[in-house]
């Protein structure tokens, strides 16, 4: 069989947001516990990061935990935690050596000391890098980050820091959590689900989005290619019309 080759865009996303699904049904779908589909796409992190470079990817995000996924089961919950954990534990020097900055988004009040405090220095360690910009979603949802941003908006107005004539799409903005982040260029989610799920409500107002059929466990980086290559065919307007 001939070797795959991976092409890079010509005219592809500089940022790339991915919602990680399927993790569980890849492990039932093998007889095996949920946690060990979120393992396996735990690894295939790894490779998609490692792909970016080649790809033209300079921004990517993914969706981790969501604000809606503490009502999965207590033991599940628990599982993924202790992954997050870990991942950071086993990651953080392959990232720190292959050039990637680490953020963080998603509300830390609600997670655990020990994780916020690895969550910090994984930021700060790899706060010199620059050859991509991975940003984690954890306890992150879009409405309670525009919520959140709201908050500390009207705050500055209260105290007058800001004045309430000054407020604009704009303005809102450098509130989020994503405030230092081009948007999303491209969304993708994986597992055949064709929807949002809260990811990225403001910024991704005018991001194209790609649905895939694959489950993330079994997304590689050649899909991932295939993917962005789709990209540049896309006819971007932003609301215009071209004359």
């Amino acid at each position: 069989m001939a070797e795959q080759t991976e092409q890079r865009p010509i005219c592809g996303p500089q940022h790339v947001a991915i919602i990680m699904d399927g993790n569980g049904r890849w492990a039932q779908a093998r007889g095996r516990p949920r946690l060990f589909g979120h393992h396996a796409g735990a690894r295939r992190v790894r490779e998609i990061v490692e792909a970016c470079p080649d790809l033209g990817v300079k921004y990517l995000t993914i969706f981790a935990f969501s604000t809606e996924n503490w009502k999965r089961t207590q033991a599940e919950v628990a599982g993924l935690m202790k992954l997050f954990k870990r991942y950071i534990e086993r990651e953080a020097r392959a990232l720190l050596e292959n050039g990637v900055r680490v953020r963080f988004i998603g509300d830390r009040v609600r997670l655990e000391d020990k994780l916020v405090a690895m969550m910090d220095e994984l930021e700060l360690l790899t706060s010199g890098n620059d050859k991509v910009h991975l940003t984690i979603a954890l306890n992150y949802g879009g409405r309670d980050e525009v919520a959140r941003a709201t908050k500390r908006l009207a705050y500055d107005v209260s105290v007058g820091k800001l004045s309430y004539k000054d407020v604009t799409d704009e303005t809102l903005a450098r509130y989020l959590d994503t405030r230092v982040l081009p948007d999303p260029d491209l969304v993708i989610r994986t597992s055949g689900e064709a929807r949002i799920s809260n990811f990225l409500l403001w910024q991704s107002a005018y991001s194209e989005y790609e649905f895939v059929d694959t489950l993330w466990p079994d997304f590689t980086r050649h899909e991932f290619a295939r993917v962005l290559s789709g990209f540049g065919q896309r006819d971007r307007r932003f609301g215009a019309v071209k004359a």
